[in-house]
């Protein structure tokens, strides 16, 4: 039979250096039909003509802006046609047989709308990476946590979670998805621009009938903080408000108004704890992401929140507070959180 076609398609801001330092371990990937694309989002560094020099037979789609990551992509994927699309951040390092296993799982499965390789860090390879460890859980309060990193609490990778098994979301670091399916549930949300839009994807998927996977045969390294680095104020403005947006466009009225409204209470205990730890920076923008969201409610995307949803059951979805197990109940391991045990 003939190998479907994987698109592997990395997104560029500015990262020549990440492209030369991956780029080799991307061309070494043992799947024969394969295409390598980068899409570049405007960078104004040497990115294009690095590639044009070095790796002719990449191919260059270029953004007309600074898109972000989500409509970024989006742009950038209209002009690909392929059967498997990967979203793989320059700052990867990918293994020669990462690509196998996840087509083997998702061609026996039609319903694995997309998958996830285990994701380790590429500075302590023996752990798994805050970006989506060994695949994406959500619990009840639209708090996001991994196979193997609890908040900011990565574990050391000890074979505990080599199971392909259903999660809730599929890292934005390495995402294999159907291409067709990609763009029938409209891609990923532009107005993230970048941030828990591959959740708030995969969320989508669920509600559209398609699982989540993670294969963690498949292993990739990741460096992480490549373009907004942890602590920036960006990066907690979008977190904040994105997973907001998130939560009222996917859960039903009446669900998300509670919810929405709890977290902001719990978002703005966190600030203000922060702030009495001299973290003005994080203060303000938690402050910022919750007046933001409250702006999109009212102007932005009132079309679109609040939908009737299917009455599907969530995979990779915990019914508890991980918040409560994790900073009140002393649980550190993913293994601890999900058990039945109190």
């Amino acid at each position: 039979m003939t190998q479907p076609l994987v698109s592997i398609v990395i997104l560029n801001w500015n990262g020549r250096k990440f492209l030369e330092q991956f780029l080799p371990s991307v061309q070494a990937s043992t799947w024969t039909n394969k295409a390598i694309v980068v899409i570049d989002n405007a960078s104004t560094d040497d990115s294009i003509a690095f590639l044009q020099t070095h790796y002719p037979a990449v191919q260059i789609v270029r953004n007309a802006g600074n898109f972000g990551f989500a409509k970024g992509y989006n742009e950038g994927l209209k002009q690909i046609s392929s059967d498997y699309y990967v979203l793989l951040n320059s700052d990867v390092e990918v293994t020669p047989g990462w690509i196998e296993p996840v087509i083997a799982l998702m061609e026996a499965d039609r319903t694995i709308g997309a998958c996830q390789p285990k994701l380790l860090a590429y500075h302590d390879r023996g752990s798994f990476e805050y970006a989506g460890a060994a695949g994406g859980w959500l619990d009840y309060l639209g708090y996001p946590f991994a196979r193997g990193r609890i908040f900011d609490v990565c574990e050391a990778d000890h074979g505990q979670y080599d199971t392909a098994e259903p999660i809730f979301w599929a890292t934005g670091a390495a995402m294999f998805v159907r291409a067709k399916l990609y763009h029938e549930v409209g891609g990923l949300d532009p107005f993230f621009f970048a941030h828990q839009e591959e959740i708030d994807f995969c969320w989508r998927l669920q509600l559209a009938d398609y699982q989540i996977y993670a294969c963690p045969q498949s292993v990739v390294y990741h460096v992480g903080g490549g373009t907004l680095p942890k602590g920036n104020a960006r990066k907690v403005f979008l977190n904040f408000r994105n997973n907001l947006i998130m939560m009222a466009k996917n859960m039903p009225a009446g669900m998300a108004t509670w919810k929405i409204l709890y977290r902001f209470w719990l978002d703005t205990v966190s600030a203000i704890k922060s702030l009495l730890a001299g973290e003005g920076t994080y203060f303000l923008a938690v402050f910022k992401a919750h007046i933001a969201f409250v702006g999109w409610l009212l102007f932005k995307r009132k079309e679109s929140i609040f939908p009737a949803g299917k009455k599907r059951k969530l995979q990779g979805y915990l019914t508890k507070s991980v918040v409560c197990s994790h900073f009140i109940g002393g649980k550190k391991t993913f293994a601890e959180i999900v058990s039945n045990k109190s």
